[in-house]
């Protein structure tokens, strides 16, 4: 997603693929608008979570496009240990600035699935 929460890319992937498989799928699907990408402009920060480690997933980039590391880079998201809630005074889910937009987008897509649904109908069974 870009700073105002749109999504450069979106994948939809049978629920037996792992994420990591599927991130790198996206990436596959979409690398030319990687390599049409100039250098000269700033790097593409990728958000991940802890669940998708940029060490196993960097060379599984760079099988598909070996100079892909000149155009983007990845940043883990900060994950809060019980003892800085504790400090902060807070227990549970803690909002992460940019995965909160993400889960926004996917409550979004929850709370106004039936629009998709009757979208996706065929007109003639009607």
């Amino acid at each position: 997603m870009d700073s105002l929460g749109l999504p450069f890319f979106t994948l939809c992937t049978k629920a037996s693929l792992s994420d990591d498989k599927a991130l790198i799928e996206m990436f596959a699907q979409n690398i030319d608008y990687f390599k049409a990408k100039p250098v000269n402009i700033p790097k593409i920060t990728v958000m991940v979570d802890h669940g998708h480690p940029p060490d196993k997933l960097i060379p599984a980039l760079e099988e598909i496009y070996p100079q892909i590391m000149t155009k983007i880079r990845f940043k883990v998201a900060p994950k809060m240990s019980k003892q800085e809630k504790q400090a902060l005074g807070i227990s549970g889910f803690v909002v992460i600035p940019m995965r909160w937009i993400v889960e926004r987008s996917n409550a979004w897509m929850e709370r106004c699935k039936s629009l998709v649904k009757n979208f996706g109908q065929n007109f003639r069974q009607r």
